[in-house]
């Protein structure tokens, strides 16, 4: 495959500091965003210490097999054994500087990411940052947020739209790396087709954009990522900007 690609990050209209970090790790086709929490922008060093320590684990393991520090789940390919054990470590790092620091106490961090390996692409996530896929004329949601509403959704199918635009609690996730000394990762596959494009993205951006939406302004672009990505931030930002935007683009063609 062919990837191309295109990432901003932006601060947002009611934010002081940018608490977002996204990395691209070329060697690999993996693409990555942390959307950190925490008081006293302690946010920032855990979604940046997040994605480093997931690159790391990358490149020391590139020319070998991963020696697991983890039990390796027989049931997924070693392809996703080794993403997960990478997030763990993550995990197991935010984790381990927050109980040594005092001030990084209350600090943790979502994180997607999108791995493409061949023919396939691979999604693995802890929290409610996104990866959709835009297909034609579709756009799907490809991950699944640890958020109460989601988990209400769940104990209610019927819930309507307007239930789940008002739900008092839709904003906090269940699930982050950092809170505890292990975490789940959520981690699916599935296989490319030829011109289609993968959007990584925080809550700053899912959240101030309707998903149609999303894929308007990214097919109205014409394939231009960069200016897909800077239109997306800018939407975001002119409905409110309340949160830190960060937004991946990456569009997979069949190789000349």
């Amino acid at each position: 495959m062919k990837i191309r690609y295109a990432a901003k990050t932006d601060v947002g209209m009611k934010r002081t500091h940018n608490e977002d970090y996204f990395s691209l790790i070329e060697d690999e086709q993996l693409f990555i965003i942390a959307d950190g929490m925490g008081g006293h922008a302690m946010g920032e060093v855990a979604s940046k210490l997040a994605a480093d320590t997931l690159g790391e684990f990358y490149m020391r393991t590139k020319d070998e097999d991963a020696t697991w520090p983890y039990k390796m789940d027989r049931q997924l390919s070693y392809v996703e054994n080794r993403l997960v054990c990478g997030i763990k470590l993550a995990n197991w790092r935010i984790y381990e500087t927050a109980t040594k620091d005092p001030r990084c106490k209350t600090m943790g961090t979502t994180m997607v990411s999108c791995l493409i390996n061949g023919d396939k692409v691979y999604f693995a996530h802890v929290g409610d940052s996104r990866c959709y896929r835009l297909r034609g004329e579709d756009i799907k949601q490809m991950t699944r947020d640890h958020s109460l509403l989601e988990d209400y959704k769940e104990a209610k199918p019927d819930m309507s739209e307007e239930e789940q635009r008002n739900f008092p609690h839709k904003n906090v996730i269940t699930r982050a790396l950092g809170m505890r000394d292990t975490v789940q990762v959520d981690i699916k596959q599935e296989h490319i087709q030829p011109g289609d494009t993968f959007l990584l993205c925080c809550d700053g951006l899912s959240g101030m954009i309707e998903d149609k939406r999303i894929a308007e302004i990214t097919r109205g672009c014409g394939g231009d990522l960069e200016k897909a990505v800077a239109e997306l931030v800018d939407t975001a930002n002119r409905n409110g900007g309340l949160d830190n935007i960060t937004v991946i683009l990456l569009t997979c063609d069949a190789a000349t």
